[in-house]
C-alpha cells in the first residue's frame, strides 16, 4: 500500500460538510482484499483491539487496505479524544487506486493520524510491534497543543451556537467571527474593542491602584521598590504583613503573600525579580481570593480561588498526598481539564518550609498544607463558583474598577472574607485588574456550576439576531461563470453594497483589483471575507478549488449553477463523467443556508436535478416559460426567471417584475443567447440576496461587457469596418454558444483564430474545430503558449483533424504564436468581415488587440 497524495479539505467538500483529510491510496492486487492476507486482521486487532468495524454493516464487499487505513485513522483520533465520526473510502476507475476521506477537527492531528494508521497497517503486515499507547498519547498531546484553549474555545462554541461563522487567524488564540464588514475579532479573552491604553494600565499595577483609589474603589496601599533594602523600608512603612509581586505580572507568577519577616521579604523580592525588573510591595489583605468577571457593564461570574493544598491524614507524607490529589482524573497537565496538577517543585518546598514542613513530613490528620502562595488554577489551585452570592455593592465596585481602567472584558481580583457584604465593611480591597482574563474557572469550576461566559462575550459583540454574516453568492458551472460573477457583483454594487468578488481574472474589492491571476479558489474567497470593507461577496467557485480544499465558507446565501457540460477538465482528479462533475459542482447547492436560494438552470436537466439537494429555496431560470420545469415552478408560485416578449420576467406567485432586453446592453437586444442566460442567472441571484428591483434595473443598464469590465468575455471591437470578438471560450459547449451568438451578427466573411488547452481530452479539443468548421470560412490555428503537458504540434494536429470534411471552411492555416496569429487575421480583414479570436493569454492578448486597433 502506498499513500500517493494527502490533502486537507478545510471546508464543505465533495464528501461531506466536515473538514477532512483526503488521501489517494494505491493498493496492489494482493492488498485489495484483506481476506487474501493470511492472519492480517488478527494481527491488526492484536495491536489495536478497539479499532472500528472494517466492513460496513450489511455489506460483504472485499475490504482493501485503503479501507483499513480509513478506519484506523478515524479510530485513532476518536480514542485520542477527538470528536470525529465521518470517514469513507471509494474506489476510482483506476485499478487499485482509492480515495480515502477521514474527518478531522484539527488538521495537524488528522494528518498525523493518517501517518500513524499507515504505520499500524505496516506493523500488522510485517508482524512487528506497534506502540498503540504512545500513538494515542502523541495524538492527544498534539490535539491539546494545537486546539483552542478553554477560554477561547468557550467563546467559539458560543458563537457557533448562535450560527456565527468563525475563522482562526493564527496558530494561537486570535479568532475572527463573522465576515467582511460585520466581522469581530478576539485574542483569547480579549475583544477587538479593548483599548491598548486600558490594557497598558492594567499591566501597571501601581497605576491601576492609583486610578481605582481615585474612583473610590478600595485597594491595598503600597509602592514600587528598587532593591531589597527599599522593599523592607516599604514594608515597615505599610506595616506587616505585606505582599511582594512583579509590577507587571500575570497568572500569579512571582507573587509572595503574607510576608512577616525581613528574610521572607528578601527571598520574595528575589523571586519577583526573576519575572520582572519592576517590583512592588503592598499591604497584605487577609481573607479569600475572589475573581470577579466583568463583561461590558455587568458582572457575569465570580469564583473563590483557593491555593493548591493537601489535607493531612496522619499516614501519608506531603509528597504522597500530592500524588494522591494529582491522581484525580479531573486534573491534567494543561488547560484541557477543569483542574491542573499541583506542581511539587522548589516553590512548593519553600512554601512548606514556612509551615515547618518538608516533602517527607507526615501532616497530622486534618492539617491543611498550603503548597503555593497564589491561588491560580494554572499552578494547581481550585475555584468555587460564588456568582449567586455576590452582593450588589461588590458587583458595583468590580464594574467601576473595569470602567476606570477602560476594559470591557476583565477579571477583577478581590481579597476579602466573603462576597456577601460590601468590600469596605470587611477591610478588603481590589488587588488587581486583569485584561484577557482566564475563563476556565468560570466555565468549569472545581466546585459549583459553570457560567455561560462565552455566551456573554458573544452577546456583547453581536446584538440579538445578528450572526455576523454578509450575503455570499457562489457561482459555478461549465460556461458563463465569470461574466455571471461580474454582473452579480455589479448589481450588488448598484444597490449600495460594498462588494468583494473573485473570478479567474483576480480579486476585486469595490471594483479595485487587489490580486491577479486565476483567483477562483477558496484561498482568494477567504481573503475577501477577511476584508473589513466588504458588505457582500460574489465568488466564482471552480472545480479545482473544491477538490483541493473544499469551500471557503460554511454556507452561502445564494448558489448559482449556470450549466454542466462536456469538456470542463473531464478526466482530471477522477472526475471522468458529466455526472461526476455535477456531483462536485452541486457542493455549493448543498451548502445553501435554509433561508437562502439555489439559482438553477431549468433547461439543463442535470442542473435542475440539483434542486433536491438544496436546504433552502430554488429559483429556476430559463428562456422558455413553457419548459416543463419552468412551467411547474411557476404554477407552484415559486420564484422563476424567464424571457417573454423581449423582456426578462421575474415571477413569484402573482408578483412580476419585467426588464426589457433592449435595456440590457450585453445581450444586444436579446440576440446573444448565452448572455441572456447569464443575465437571467444574475437577476435571480440579486433577487435571492434581496436587492431592490430599481437597483437591478440600473445595474443591468450600466453593465458594459467590455475588455476592462469583463476581459475575455465576448468583448466586441470595431477594426477598419470589420467586427472583432475576443473570447476565452475553451470547451465545446462554450464554442457552440459562441457560434450561435456570432451567427446572429451579419458578416461577409467569418474568420476564427483558435488554439486549444492541452489539459483537455483529445475528443474535447477536436470537437471544438468540428463545431467551428460548420460556421467559419477561414480558420487560423495557433500553438498555445502553454501546451500543458502536450508535445509541440500535438494540440494543433488535433484541432486540424476536427476540420476534416468541414462543410464551410475553405482556408486553414497553422501559425506559431498567439500574437502572430492575431496579426495575420487582422491584416486580412476587410470591411464587413467578422473575426472571432479565441484568446489564451487574456490580458496580454487584449492589450495586443487594443494596440492594433489604436494603430489602425
Amino acid at each position: 500500500m502506498e499513500v500517493i497524495r494527502t490533502r486537507a479539505l478545510r471546508g464543505p467538500n465533495l464528501w461531506s460538510h466536515h473538514t477532512a483529510v483526503e488521501v489517494i491510496v494505491s493498493c496492489p492486487p494482493e492488498e485489495q482484499s484483506i481476506a487474501t492476507l493470511a492472519g492480517f486482521e488478527q494481527r491488526l486487532r492484536a495491536r489495536f483491539g478497539t479499532i472500528g468495524a472494517l466492513r460496513p454493516t450489511g455489506t460483504s464487499d472485499a475490504v482493501p487496505l485503503a479501507r483499513v487505513l480509513e478506519v484506523a485513522a478515524l479510530s485513532l483520533q476518536a480514542q485520542a479524544g477527538c470528536p470525529v465520526t465521518f470517514s469513507r473510502t471509494t474506489a476510482t476507475l483506476e485499478d487499485g487506486i482509492y480515495q480515502t476521506v477521514v474527518e478531522y477537527t484539527e488538521e495537524a492531528v488528522g494528518r498525523r493520524a493518517v501517518e500513524l494508521a499507515e504505520s499500524l497497517i505496516n506493523a500488522a503486515l510485517a508482524d512487528t510491534p506497534f506502540d498503540l499507547a504512545a500513538a494515542l498519547a502523541e495524538l492527544a498531546d498534539l490535539d491539546e497543543d494545537v486546539r483552542l484553549g478553554p477560554s477561547t474555545g468557550a467563546i467559539v462554541n458560543a458563537a457557533v451556537a448562535r450560527d456565527i461563522p468563525f475563522r482562526r487567524l493564527t496558530d494561537g488564540s486570535m479568532v475572527m467571527f463573522g465576515w467582511g464588514s460585520k466581522q469581530r475579532r478576539i485574542q483569547a479573552a480579549e475583544m477587538d474593542t479593548t483599548g491598548a491604553i486600558g490594557e497598558t494600565i492594567a499591566q501597571d499595577k501601581e497605576l491601576t491602584k492609583k486610578l481605582l483609589h481615585a474612583a473610590g474603589v478600595p485597594v491595598p496601599i503600597g509602592r514600587s521598590v528598587e532593591d531589597e533594602a527599599d522593599a523592607w523600608k516599604a514594608a515597615q512603612e505599610i506595616g506587616l504583613p505585606v505582599v511582594v509581586k512583579p509590577k507587571d505580572g500575570n497568572q500569579g507568577k512571582g507573587v509572595t503573600v503574607n510576608i512577616m519577616s525581613k528574610e521572607h521579604l528578601e527571598a520574595a523580592f528575589r523571586t519577583a525579580k526573576e519575572f520582572r525588573d519592576d517590583v512592588m510591595v503592598e499591604r497584605y489583605l487577609p481573607g479569600h481570593d475572589y475573581r470577579l468577571l466583568v463583561i461590558g457593564n455587568k458582572l457575569v461570574a465570580a469564583a473563590r480561588r483557593d491555593p493548591p493544598q493537601v489535607v493531612g491524614d496522619g499516614k501519608h507524607t506531603v509528597r504522597e498526598l500530592v500524588d494522591i490529589v494529582n491522581a484525580d482524573p479531573r486534573r491534567g497537565s494543561g488547560h484541557s481539564t477543569s483542574l491542573t496538577k499541583i506542581r511539587f517543585d522548589d516553590i512548593a518546598i519553600a512554601r512548606l518550609a514556612l509551615q515547618d514542613l518538608q516533602a517527607d513530613s507526615v501532616p497530622a490528620h486534618g492539617q491543611r498544607v498550603i503548597l503555593r502562595n497564589n491561588a491560580n488554577l494554572s499552578t494547581g489551585g481550585t475555584a468555587t463558583d460564588v456568582t449567586d452570592d455576590v452582593h450588589p455593592e461588590v458587583a458595583a465596585r468590580a464594574v467601576e474598577a473595569a470602567q476606570m481602567i477602560g476594559l470591557d472584558l476583565c477579571g477583577v481580583d478581590v481579597v476579602c472574607d466573603n462576597v456577601l457584604s460590601p468590600i469596605e465593611n470587611q477591610r478588603g480591597g481590589v488587588v488587581e485588574v486583569n485584561a484577557a482574563p482566564g475563563l476556565r474557572m468560570h466555565i468549569a469550576p472545581s466546585f459549583g456550576k459553570g457560567r455561560a461566559v462565552g455566551e456573554a462575550i458573544v452577546n456583547t459583540m453581536f446584538a440579538p439576531g445578528e450572526n455576523g454574516r454578509i450575503p455570499v453568492v457562489a457561482v459555478t458551472g461549465t460556461n458563463g461563470k465569470t461574466t455571471t460573477v461580474r454582473l452579480i457583483a455589479h448589481l450588488l454594487t448598484a444597490s449600495g453594497l460594498r462588494t468583494g468578488m473573485t473570478n479567474t481574472d483576480g480579486v476585486y474589492i469595490e471594483g479595485r483589483q487587489t490580486d491577479s491571476g486565476d483567483c477562483s479558489g477558496p484561498r482568494s474567497a477567504r481573503n475577501v471575507l477577511l476584508h473589513p470593507d466588504v458588505d457582500a461577496a460574489v465568488f466564482e467557485t471552480a472545480r479545482g478549488g473544491i477538490l483541493r480544499e473544499g469551500l471557503a465558507f460554511d454556507r452561502c446565501q445564494v448558489a448559482v449553477v449556470t450549466n454542466i457540460g462536456m469538456g470542463d477538465h473531464l478526466g482530471l482528479n477522477y472526475i471522468t463523467t458529466v455526472e461526476d462533475l455535477a456531483v462536485l459542482k452541486r457542493v455549493i447547492v448543498q451548502n445553501v443556508s435554509e433561508s437562502g436560494f439555489a439559482v438553477l438552470n431549468a433547461v439543463d436537466p442535470i442542473v435542475a436535478g440539483m434542486a433536491a439537494n438544496c436546504r433552502g429555496k430554488v429559483i429556476f431560470f430559463g428562456a422558455d416559460r413553457t419548459h416543463p420545469v419552468i412551467a411547474t415552478h411557476l404554477a407552484q408560485g415559486c420564484r422563476t426567471v424567464y424571457v417573454e416578449n423581449g423582456h426578462i420576467v421575474a415571477a413569484e406567485g402573482r408578483e412580476q417584475h419585467t426588464i426589457p432586453l433592449s435595456a440590457v446592453p450585453i445581450t444586444r437586444n436579446g440576440a446573444i443567447g448565452f448572455q441572456v442566460e447569464n443575465v437571467m442567472a444574475s437577476v435571480a441571484a440579486a433577487w435571492g440576496v434581496g436587492i431592490s428591483w430599481d437597483a437591478i434595473r440600473l445595474g443591468l443598464k450600466t453593465f458594459a461587457n467590455d475588455s476592462d469590465n469583463a476581459p475575455g468575455r465576448f468583448n466586441v471591437f470595431d477594426y477598419k469596418g470589420a467586427t472583432l470578438i475576443a473570447d476565452y471560450g475553451h470547451n465545446p459547449d462554450a464554442i457552440l454558444a459562441l457560434v450561435k451568438a456570432v451567427e446572429t451578427m451579419p458578416a461577409k466573411r467569418r474568420v476564427v483564430v483558435i488554439s486549444g488547452a492541452g489539459d483537455r481530452r483529445d475528443q474535447d479539443i477536436t470537437q471544438q474545430t468540428e463545431i467551428l468548421g460548420r460556421a467559419f470560412d477561414d480558420v487560423l490555428l495557433y500553438e498555445d503558449a502553454c501546451q500543458r503537458g502536450r508535445v509541440d504540434g500535438e494540440v494543433v494536429a488535433l484541432l486540424r483533424s476536427g476540420l476534416n470534411g468541414a462543410p464551410r471552411t475553405s482556408h486553414i492555416e497553422e501559425i506559431y504564436g498567439e500574437f502572430k496569429a492575431i496579426d495575420t487575421a487582422l491584416a486580412r480583414l476587410q470591411d464587413g468581415d467578422l473575426c472571432l479570436i479565441l484568446i489564451d493569454q487574456v490580458e496580454d492578448a487584449l492589450a495586443h488587440i487594443a494596440k492594433r486597433i489604436k494603430e489602425a
